[in-house]
């Protein structure tokens, strides 16, 4: 297997096994939840970053197609292979843990402004990490991005959940830990902090030039 169906399935695998771990985590209520979701992310980068770059998130995705990593074909291949990972992780995830007794209660307002503050930071940092030509090559790049989660969780997962993932939010609106008529809010906010933070990385790093397939 080569190509975009390759890329897909790798992002499919690693989204399914980012969101069971996530669902795992927060059934285990756990002091150490945050980081465990963090460090899996991590893990994941690691594992799958040479196969496909591995973003496991839409707005991630978007990011970098807007930043010019990644291309069309892709970038509809990985949203879907996405999308896909964290439904069915959350469906698999009811043989091991039962539905959530009632989903997170937020505040839209409040809710929808960390979304799209977290997810612009995730985003931004995932560019500059993992495709800008300045750090290309680096070890590091997993621990940036998977601490980013870990960060945004801690901070304003009381908020909003900590979702900063539309593939993530899925899986969790599935397993009952969000409550589907929220679903809209986890998809639109990381969305549009993920174009803002692909126009920052434009800005400030206007000397690197695009590159297709990063």
């Amino acid at each position: 297997m080569s190509g975009t169906p390759r890329k897909a399935l790798a992002e499919a695998l690693a989204t399914f096994l980012f969101v069971f771990a996530i669902i795992g985590a927060v059934n285990s209520s756990s002091a150490l939840t945050p980081l465990a979701i963090g460090l899996a992310l991590a893990v994941l980068v690691f594992a799958t970053g040479h196969i496909s770059g591995a973003h496991l998130n839409p707005a991630v995705s978007v990011g970098v197609f807007l930043r010019g990593g990644l291309s069309a074909t892709d970038l509809v291949a990985y949203i879907v292979a996405q999308f896909v990972g964290g439904a069915l992780a959350a469906l698999v995830s009811f043989a091991v843990w039962p539905a959530a007794a009632e989903p997170v209660a937020i505040e839209t307002g409040p809710a929808f402004l960390v979304e799209a503050l977290f997810t612009l930071v995730l985003v931004w940092v995932v560019l500059n990490v993992a495709t800008s030509k300045d750090t290309d090559g680096n070890s590091f790049y997993g621990l940036a991005i998977g601490g980013t989660v870990f960060v945004g969780a801690v901070t304003v997962g009381p908020i909003s959940g900590g979702g900063f993932n539309p593939a993530v939010a899925l899986g969790l609106s599935v397993s009952g830990n969000f409550d589907w008529a929220d679903l809209w809010l986890y998809i639109i906010a990381p969305v549009l902090g993920a174009v803002v933070a692909a126009v920052l990385f434009r800005v400030l790093n206007s000397d690197d030039a695009k590159k297709i397939g990063a």
